[in-house]
């Protein structure tokens, strides 16, 4: 990991990887970000930095998640927070079309209408929003995707 995280920092900051920042822009040449989608909200989340830049802390603290031993929980709540886009605690109506909008791809021709939209939202918190307050908190996110043996 501190190899890799290295070859990240231009050749003067090597020496003081320990102590530097990776900027998300080399973070984000990494092969299993470069084609992730939501690959701007994960630097988002693991960043300690308002500029998203990364410590060797927090890169370690995103590989270690994404591991094969990170466990169920761990993982649920990372992905949480990943597609909390406005970083309230909830996964609300804007968080969940964020979300489908980022699996579905960007471009015009991959959009849902606002019907398909809508209906698929409305299948989505049908299946998750337990208390029913139109939102998923942590806890209904980590229920359903106690149902998914894949995740």
């Amino acid at each position: 990991a501190y190899k890799r995280f290295r070859e990240l920092l231009p050749r003067e900051e090597r020496e003081n990887a320990f102590s530097a920042r990776v900027p998300k822009s080399q973070i984000l040449t990494l092969p299993e970000l470069r084609a992730n989608p939501f690959q701007h909200r994960i630097c988002r989340v693991f960043s300690t930095s308002d500029d998203d830049s990364m410590s060797f802390e927090d890169f370690l603290d995103m590989l270690s998640v994404f591991s094969d031993s990170a466990t169920s929980d761990i993982k649920s709540h990372y992905a949480f927070r990943i597609f909390d886009f406005d970083d309230d605690g909830t996964l609300d109506r804007k968080d969940l079309e964020k979300l489908v909008n980022c699996l579905t791809g960007q471009g015009e021709e991959c959009r849902l209408s606002d019907e398909e939209m809508e209906q698929l939202i409305q299948n989505i918190l049908e299946e998750s929003d337990i208390d029913k307050d139109g939102t998923i908190n942590l806890s209904e996110f980590q229920h359903v995707i106690s149902r998914s043996p894949d995740f």
